[in-house]
C-alpha cells in the first residue's frame, strides 16, 4: 500500500523494491536529498503527521505523499496510521550517512555558538560529541574543520549563571525522565531562599540565561526559575504524572504576550544602536528618528527589573523616559554611583601632602 493520505484506521506497512526511489527521484539530487532527510526526520520521530513533513521541508502536502510512495517503493518500511501520521516500522534504521563539508561546518559553528550559552555539564557532552563526530570523517574533512577552527570564534554576552555551575544536563534530563526536583531557591526581588519541590517541565534559554520551567507545589502554578538563582538542588526519587500536554514554547508564547509585557519608552545614541538593538530581547514594537539624530524606541519588557540593569549598562547614552518609576530607578541608581565616587574624591582631596 503506498503512503498516500490514510484512509483507514489500520496500520499499513509500506514497502517495495529498492529501484524505485530511483525510478521516482530520477537523477534530481535535491530530491534524493529531501527523500534521506525525509527517512531521518521519520527515524528521528516516534510519529509524525504529513503536515509537520511538509512543514520542515517547506514542500506541499501532496508532495510529501508522493516522497512517501517513493520511499515505500524503495523498500523503506513506512507505516502509515489513519488520524495519527507517519513512522518507520520498530527495528528499522537508515546506516550511517557521511557528513558533508557543509554539514560538518554547521555542526561544529552550532557548538561554538552553543559552548558560549552552555554551562560546565552540556559543554563536556558538546565536546565528546564533536570529538566523535570529528573521529568518523575522512582526513580531508577533518582538514577542513581544523582550518575552520582556527578562522572561526564566537563569544557572545552572558549573564551571570553557567560559567562553573553543572546543572544543565542533570535538569535536562530530570525533565525527559519526569522526576521531582527539590530546590532551594533565591527569590532575588525578596530576598529570600525558599525550600520547593517543582515537577520540571522545559528548560530555555532567554534574555542570557537559562531558565527552568516547572510546576511549582508551592504556588500550585508553573513557575519560571532562573538556574543561577538555584542555590542547591536534589533529584528525588518521586516521578511525577500529568503535564502531558503541556510545551514549553506555548507557554512562553502566552507568558510573553503583550498584554502580559510591560511597555517602556527609551531614547537611544545613533552610536550605541545596533549594539542596543543586539543585546534587546525581542523587538521594538515602534521606532523613531528625532531631529538630533537619536532614536525614540517604544518596547515591551519581560520583566522592568532586568530593563533597569540593562538599560543602566548604557549610562548616558540611553534615556528612559517611561514609565516613571523606571526612570526614577535609574535616577536613584545613577546617585548611588556617583555618591560612592564622590566620597573618594573628597577623600583624596582632603588627604595630607
Amino acid at each position: 500500500m503506498t503512503a498516500s493520505p490514510p484512509a483507514h484506521a489500520k496500520a499499513d506497512v509500506l514497502s517495495l523494491s529498492t529501484s524505485g526511489i530511483l525510478r521516482h527521484a530520477g537523477n534530481c539530487m535535491n530530491r534524493i536529498d529531501r527523500l534521506t532527510g525525509m527517512i531521518l526526520l521519520l527515524q528521528g520521530q516516534r510519529v509524525i503527521t504529513a503536515e509537520t513533513i511538509a512543514e520542515h521541508f517547506e514542500i506541499s502536502v501532496r508532495t510529501v505523499y508522493r516522497d512517501l510512495a517513493a520511499l515505500g517503493e524503495a523498500g523503506v518500511p513506512i507505516v502509515a496510521e489513519a488520524g495519527v501520521g507517519y513512522s518507520l516500522m520498530r527495528g528499522y534504521h537508515m546506516p550511517p550517512i557521511m557528513f558533508t563539508e557543509d554539514e560538518a561546518a554547521a555542526l561544529f559553528l552550532s557548538g561554538e555558538v552553543a559552548e558560549q550559552v552552555a554551562d560546565d555539564s552540556l559543554r563536556q557532552a558538546l565536546r565528546a560529541a564533536m570529538l566523535k563526530i570529528k573521529s568518523v570523517l575522512p582526513q580531508e574533512k577533518r582538514d577542513y574543520l581544523h582550518r575552520l577552527s582556527n578562522a572561526v570564534s564566537v563569544r557572545l554576552r552572558r549573564g551571570s549563571s553557567g560559567a562553573k555551575h553543572e546543572t544543565l544536563l542533570p535538569i535536562q534530563d530530570a525533565v525527559v525522565k519526569r522526576r521531582c526536583l527539590a530546590i532551594s531557591y533565591d527569590t532575588a526581588n525578596r530576598g529570600a531562599i525558599t525550600e520547593r519541590i517543582v515537577e520540571p517541565l522545559g528548560v530555555v534559554f532567554y534574555a542570557r540565561e537559562w531558565h527552568l520551567i516547572a510546576w511549582c507545589r508551592l504556588r500550585q502554578d508553573v513557575r519560571d526559575f532562573r538556574l543561577d538563582r538555584i542555590r542547591a538542588w536534589r533529584l528525588c526519587d518521586e516521578t511525577y504524572q500529568g503535564h502531558e500536554d503541556f510545551s514549553v514554547k506555548e507557554f512562553l508564547r502566552s507568558n510573553t504576550s503583550t498584554e502580559e509585557m510591560a511597555p517602556a519608552t527609551v531614547i537611544v545614541e545613533q552610536g550605541v544602536l545596533e549594539h542596543f538593538l543586539q543585546e534587546l530581547p525581542g523587538t521594538p514594537v515602534a521606532r523613531k528618528i528625532l531631529a538630533d539624530g537619536r532614536v525614540h524606541l517604544e518596547l515591551l519588557a519581560f520583566s522592568m527589573e532586568w530593563m533597569h540593569y540593562f538599560l543602566l549598562r548604557y549610562g548616558t547614552m540611553v534615556e528612559a523616559l517611561e514609565p516613571a518609576s523606571m526612570r526614577d530607578g535609574l535616577r536613584a541608581s545613577a546617585l548611588a554611583v556617583a555618591k560612592r565616587y564622590e566620597k573618594e574624591a573628597m577623600v583624596q582631596e582632603f588627604a595630607p601632602i
